[in-house]
């Protein structure tokens, strides 16, 4: 949107417009102002000459969480890939594929989704490269955690928003359309779709949508409107989920349309009613 103009507010109830946003980024002291100003630029979508050095400079700020630190520089971090993503920084996807290499989970994962949102085809050696060893490597839980090994979920939708369907791409995806939790081969489903157009894979993500699991139902109605799967609308309708999730699912098919299915009009239709 140009140059932002608008301000918006932090908990504190202290007004930001971008130039404050850059202000904290430029510094280094409060980590708290700064994990807020990489949100910030973002969510705004800052076209500043500056953003993008600072955004990536804070990503390479990283390092292991201090005790009473406040806000920890890999918080910043995450929040600078999320931006990075948001603004679809393409001059920054070599940095971001070093993060894909850090220890840290969850800055891997926002690396991921920014990779993803970038849809930059030099990150797919990268991607790939993390979900070597399929559901037994990559994709094995991690020891005292709820995690798996990588952040399976980011990285096999990243591959499939970057949309490159050769052999390498679909030879890490396919191993996870078999994991043992539904949202992992939710998310593998979702990529194989993007990348074949086949309908079978629609198919396996309609039948989560009647999961026991809200948050199964959830990550499939998701998929189904980041795929833009116009024959999934009236299952949409129908899912025992929030109408908010539905409506991002269904503006997914208004705006990404694939397959056949019903039409714009019908989409929109169903919409309104949501509201």
């Amino acid at each position: 949107m140009g140059t932002a103009s608008r301000s918006a507010t932090v908990s504190t109830g202290e007004p930001i417009d971008e130039q404050e946003a850059l202000a904290r980024l430029r510094q280094t002291e409060d980590t708290s102002a700064q994990y807020y100003a990489a949100w910030w630029v973002g969510r705004m979508r800052s076209r500043h000459p500056e953003v993008i050095p600072l955004l990536i400079r804070a990503l390479a700020q990283r390092q292991p969480r201090q005790p009473d630190s406040g806000v920890e520089a890999n918080a910043v971090a995450r929040n600078a890939a999320r931006s990075l993503g948001k603004l679809r920084a393409a001059q920054a996807v070599p940095e971001l594929l070093q993060v894909l290499e850090d220890p840290d989970y969850g800055l891997r994962e926002a690396a991921a989704r920014a990779l993803g949102d970038i849809g930059d085809a030099r990150a797919l050696p990268g991607l790939c490269r993390r979900l070597e060893g399929g559901v037994t490597g990559a994709g094995a839980p991690a020891a005292g955690t709820p995690f798996l090994q990588e952040p399976c979920e980011a990285l096999l939708e990243a591959l499939g928003d970057i949309g490159v369907a050769d052999q390498a791409v679909l030879d890490a995806v396919q191993p996870f359309e078999k994991h043992e939790r539904p949202i992992i081969r939710s998310a593998a489903w979702r990529a194989l779709l993007i990348l074949t157009g086949e309908s079978r894979w629609a198919g396996k993500l309609l039948e989560l949508l009647q999961d026991g699991s809200l948050q199964v139902r959830r990550a499939a109605l998701m998929d189904l409107g980041a795929v833009g799967w116009r024959n999934s609308l009236e299952p949409i309708q129908r899912t025992q989920a929030e109408n908010s999730l539905k409506l991002i699912a269904l503006r997914g098919l208004a705006e990404h349309p694939r397959g056949e299915g019903p039409d714009l009009e019908r989409v929109l239709e169903a919409m309104d009613a949501l509201l």
